[in-house]
Formats: C-alpha cells, sequence, structure tokens
C-alpha cells in the first residue's frame, strides 16, 4: 500500500514539472531568412568548421594568438570559473549520500570532593535526506546547466578573444602598408620640390608654387609622423591583450595574406550549437527552468532520515565499565506551513526569470543573425570596393604622370600637378583601408558563425 501511495504521489509530481528535465522551448525557432541570404538545407558547410590555425595560415600570428590563448587575463578568468562550477556540480551530487559525522566526547565530574567519575561517548551519526520531491534533483541539474554556461562563457571569451588578436594584427599590417605609402609619397614630394625649385629659377614656376609644394610635404609628414604614433599605440594594445609588457610585435605584410575566395555561412540553425554565446543564453534559460522546479518543490516537505551509534559507559543513569553499545534511529518530516506565502513568492521570481532567459536567448539568436549578415555584406563590399579603388589608382597614375610633362613642357597649372598626386596617394591609402576591411569581414564572419575555440 506505502509503495502504491508513492508511485501515485511520484506521478503526481512528474505531472508538475519537478522531475522533468529541461527541453528547448516550442517558440524558439530559426528561420532560414535569418541570414538573409538564400541557403539551402544541405549547405552544411561553413566558415566556423575551420580551426582558427587553417584560416589564419601566417605563422607569426598564429604564434600570437598561442601566446594570447595561454597568458590573456580574461580568458584565465573564465578556465577558474568553470573550475567553480565543476565543484559546485561536485557538491550537488554528493548530497545524494549521507552526511556522516563523528561526535566523540567525554566528561570528568567530582561532588563535594568525592572520588571523579569520567563518562566518555564516542559515537557516529549520519542524516540522509530522501529526495522524493525532487529538490537535489533539480540542484544537480541546475549545477550542470551552469557548468555548461560556464564553459560557454569560457569558449566565447576564447572566440573573441582569437578575433581581437587577429583583428590588432592586420590593423597593424594595414598602417605599415599605409606608412609605407605616405613614405614613398613623401619622397616624391621631396622631388617636385627641387623640381619646382629648378623650374622658378628658369622662370617657369614662381614663389608661391614652390610655397605650396613645402606646404603639401609637411602635410604628408604629418600624416607619417600620426601614422607611427597609431602604430605603437595598437602595438602596446596588442601587447596587454597577449599578457605582455609592451613591446614591439613582429609581423609580416599585409600583401602576404591569403584568404579563401569564396565564404560559406551554412544553415542558420547551425548557430545553435556552434555559438557560444547562444550556447550560453541556453544554459542561462536551463539554469533558470530547474531554479523554478527547486522553487515548486519547496511546497513539499522533506523527509530526512537521521541514525546514530556508539560506545558509551552513561547509557543510563548509572556510569558502567566496560561501556555499552548505544544505536538511535529516527525519521523526520518537515512540511512547510506558515512560510507558504514567502514560497509562493519566490515561485513567481523564478518564473519571471525564467522568461526573462527566454527572451535573453531569443535575442541572442536575433543579434547573431544580424551579425553574420553584417560580417557577410562588408566583405563582398569591401572586396567590390577593391576592385573599383585598385581601378582608379591605374587611372590617377596615368593623370599624374600627364600633368607633370605638362606641366614641364608648357604652361600646365602646378596646382593641377597637386591635385592629382594628393588623389593618388588617397586612393592608395584606401585599397589598403579595403583590403584590411575585406580582411576584418573574414574574421567578423568567423567570429559571429562561432568559430575560433
Amino acid at each position: 500500500m506505502r509503495n502504491i501511495i508513492i508511485i501515485m504521489l511520484t506521478s503526481t509530481l512528474s505531472g508538475c514539472h519537478i522531475y522533468r528535465t529541461y527541453q528547448r522551448p516550442s517558440s524558439v525557432t530559426v528561420s532560414d531568412s535569418l541570414y538573409r541570404q538564400p541557403v539551402t538545407s544541405t549547405d552544411t558547410v561553413s566558415l566556423a568548421s575551420l580551426s582558427w590555425k587553417e584560416l589564419f595560415t601566417d605563422p607569426l600570428l598564429q604564434q600570437l594568438i598561442e601566446t594570447g590563448l595561454a597568458n590573456n587575463t580574461d580568458l584565465n578568468i573564465a578556465r577558474l570559473k568553470v573550475k567553480e562550477a565543476e565543484a559546485l556540480l561536485m557538491t550537488s551530487r554528493l548530497s545524494y549520500l549521507p552526511s556522516l559525522s563523528l561526535t566523540p566526547q567525554g566528561t570528568l565530574s567530582s561532588i563535594e570532593g568525592s572520588k571523579p567519575s569520567k563518562t566518555y561517548d564516542l559515537a557516529a551519526s549520519a542524516d540522509w535526506e530522501l529526495d522524493l520531491f525532487g529538490k537535489l534533483l533539480n540542484a544537480k541539474r541546475g549545477a550542470r546547466a551552469a557548468l555548461e554556461q560556464s564553459e560557454a562563457y569560457r569558449q566565447a571569451v576564447q572566440t573573441q578573444l582569437v578575433a581581437t588578436i587577429a583583428n590588432s594584427y592586420y590593423t597593424l599590417l594595414m598602417l605599415d602598408r599605409q606608412l609605407d605609402i605616405t613614405c614613398r609619397t613623401a619622397d616624391t614630394w621631396m622631388e617636385s620640390i627641387r623640381t619646382m625649385k629648378a623650374l622658378k629659377r628658369a622662370g617657369q614656376a614662381t614663389e608661391m608654387a614652390v610655397a605650396q609644394t613645402k606646404a603639401s610635404k609637411l602635410s604628408v609628414d604629418a600624416s607619417v609622423v600620426s601614422l607611427r604614433r597609431q602604430i605603437n599605440e595598437m602595438e602596446n594594445s596588442l601587447s596587454t591583450l597577449l599578457g605582455l609588457s609592451p613591446q614591439e610585435i613582429m609581423r609580416s605584410t599585409l600583401e602576404d595574406q591569403q584568404f579563401p575566395d569564396s565564404l560559406s555561412t551554412g544553415v542558420p540553425l547551425q548557430l545553435l550549437s556552434r555559438r557560444p554565446d547562444v550556447r550560453q543564453c541556453e544554459a542561462q534559460l536551463a539554469t533558470a527552468y530547474y531554479a523554478t522546479n527547486s522553487a515548486r518543490s519547496a511546497f513539499y516537505p522533506s523527509i530526512t532520515l537521521s541514525g546514530s551509534a556508539g560506545w558509551t559507559n552513561a547509557a543510563g543513569a548509572a556510569i558502567s565499565n566496560p561501556g555499552q553499545w548505544l544505536l538511535s534511529a529516527i525519521g523526520s518530516l518537515v512540511q512547510p506551513i506558515f512560510n507558504r506565502g514567502k514560497n509562493i513568492a519566490n515561485l513567481k521570481i523564478a518564473k519571471a526569470q525564467q522568461e526573462e532567459a527566454l527572451l535573453t536567448f531569443q535575442q541572442s539568436l536575433l543579434d547573431a543573425g544580424a551579425e553574420v549578415n553584417n560580417a557577410l555584406v562588408q566583405w563582398q563590399s569591401a572586396r567590390e570596393r577593391i576592385t573599383l579603388d585598385e581601378r582608379q589608382t591605374i587611372s590617377l597614375r596615368s593623370a599624374l604622370r600627364s600633368s607633370e610633362l605638362l606641366m614641364q613642357h608648357s604652361s600646365q597649372n602646378y596646382l593641377e600637378v597637386l591635385t592629382a598626386r594628393q588623389s593618388l596617394l588617397q586612393a592608395e591609402l584606401n585599397v589598403a583601408s579595403d583590403r584590411f576591411d575585406e580582411i576584418q569581414g573574414v574574421i567578423n564572419l568567423y567570429h559571429a558563425l562561432g568559430g575560433g575555440y
């Protein structure tokens, strides 16, 4: 009869979700339109399938990433949080076992100078809580979900770290390229100053033309100083990110970098398994789900079995030697009565927090889809701009050569030469910037799809 009652009670509580495991809500749907790009259900190949070593093939960059993974402060803190969550999960698992304790004690007493009497009690006790109403079960499941959340957070920190190191490295390469272009332009302007002075001596140019050329040269020199400052600051920032003191960063050149000519995003559903921040939000939702179950369990009684065993010489009113065995067993049931209002309030709070976690999870999917869209468009538009800028550069070089020849052999205005040279400088800088933007699009898409761990 007692077993039948327990089975019926367990079935009733199962209908109240106390024993149910977390399942992804049906309201969370991932549509194929999340990427705003035509995808097929068979397109399972994604850029995120590559390891970061396969995507970033520059050996110097690989060394920097490995250094960052070993030394970065935020990543090491995230690893420690995972260890904390593992310890909490172990604690919740040990809650199923009885708690054992040893309580030996002894007394020495004497009344009105009589011979002292000695008593002793060598006892051990055990307490075991029966988890009939899912209190310990939901605590263990919640701790496991918290561990998954911590692990996903660690992976999210790692993916962000890899992307940030790569972005910083390629920023340095872009600044190096721009510095090289600007220095070569400064040398050209210096040659132009000598040419203008010669033309002035020949009566073909004025002092104003010489002064204007010198002013343009000084403007380029100022850009060189600014670029060198930016390079120094970026090296310091990257060194700090790597857990190192500020130092020079060894690197290659922007022209040597190789990336795939085509990028695949896979299907949007893969974001649920690849994006660590999305998985972190879902683990947070699972933790909130089990917290709600624990709040429901608080309405039901707690059943605890206690027992003790020991050897004592004071088993009754008289002291006997040698001692005797003393055994005891107690069963207790605690049913909440007067704190029902508090339990109701706690349940409402847990339900509200679970709804908040669900909304956060849904929003994380939308944000992930937007990041994929933005990165893909960034990469595509950068490639288009590179083609246009390279064609523009070719045209401007031709225009500059023509204007210089006309100025030397005719009455061509020197201002047209200055304008052509400044336009060429800006076009060459734009090519370097667009090349970096293309690489940054690859990095951002890789990170948005969940690659890097």
